[in-house]
């Protein structure tokens, strides 16, 4: 974590470095699974498994790097100055000059979602945007709640934790599929022991088994770290401003009114959802996509901000 005046997560680096742990022996079992299947099929994994590791190293550096440059296209947002935003500019500096954090840049997009994220591979780096349906629901205390929230992520480098854990999940299904095709269009159906079709099929099979098993692990690995560091920010963003019930209300209003949004606009959103302050998800709505959300649920967040105002008024 930088240094900065956001209190330090010591629960947030034990399951970010747990997780890193975990993801990399799923990846080298991985790799060690696809060499054994491959080599009992009489085909050459070496090259297979370097392309792998090299497009999805190259992939993860392009994530991380313009992670800022493609969420502002993808939200269609755009950064302004302090002439043209004067209120977001306040607030975000009173914010740096609490956490002692260099400004980030800032933009807004235009929607009618209340929502706000912030992303950037460091403080340095970084970008802060907020819709203009955050702007209009919430007060100057709401809505530097939601930001004290947001910079908690620059702080604690979950940019770079999260890039390298979904690198880990991106190679491991290239490597399943160059398995797959390398041998499929590669050998042409035939092993170089003289396999026929039938071993086509049993290699497919045996690879698909082990993709599927390493994406369930992978998928759960870091939806379960996704959920955490999200009351890690709720929990930094509160001690950092001294006012959870702020940070509480917010959460209220933006849940609330997503059930507002039409549907369309909401899963439109949800490819950003990892981003988001609040995943872009109607209130009560219960399917795959919240089972698995990158957020816990609002209960949840609440609960932990109302334990945080009862610590901060003993």
């Amino acid at each position: 974590m930088v240094r900065t005046r956001y209190a330090p997560d010591r629960g947030l680096q034990a399951r970010m470095g747990l997780t890193m742990f975990m993801l990399g022996l799923v990846f080298v079992a991985l790799v060690v699974a696809l060499v054994f299947i491959l080599q009992a099929f009489g085909v050459g994994g070496g090259a297979i498994i370097f392309f792998a590791v090299l497009l999805g190293g190259g992939m993860a550096f392009g994530s991380l790097f313009w992670s800022d440059k493609v969420a502002l296209r993808a939200s269609g947002a755009r950064e302004v100055t302090p002439q043209e935003a004067p209120q977001l500019h306040g607030i975000i500096d009173r914010l740096c000059a609490l956490a002692d954090m260099p400004k980030p840049r800032v933009a807004i997009a235009q929607s009618d979602m209340p929502n706000a994220f912030a992303t950037g591979r460091n403080s340095k780096n970084a970008v802060v945007c907020v819709t203009t349906g955050l702007l209009r629901r919430l007060d100057d205390k709401e809505l530097e709640g939601v930001i004290a929230h947001e910079m908690s992520h620059v702080a604690h480098k979950d940019v770079v934790v999260m890039t390298i854990a979904s690198f880990l999940g991106i190679m491991a299904a290239l490597l399943v599929r160059f398995a797959f095709y390398g041998e499929l269009f590669g050998g042409g159906g035939r092993g170089r022991g003289g396999g026929d079709n039938g071993n086509a099929g049993l290699l497919f099979l045996a690879v698909a088994a082990v993709g599927v098993v390493v994406y369930a692990v992978s998928f759960l690995l870091i939806r379960l770290l996704s959920r955490y560091r999200e009351l890690a920010a709720d929990r930094a963003g509160a001690l950092l401003t001294g006012q959870p019930s702020a940070l509480a209300s917010a959460l209220t209003k933006v849940s609330g009114a997503m059930s507002a949004i039409p549907t369309k606009d909401l899963r439109e959103a949800q490819a950003l959802n990892a981003f988001y302050f609040a995943p872009a998800f109607k209130a009560g709505q219960v399917s795959l996509s919240t089972m698995f959300s990158t957020h816990p649920s609002l209960e949840r967040r609440l609960r932990q901000l109302s334990e945080i105002s009862a610590q901060l008024g003993r």
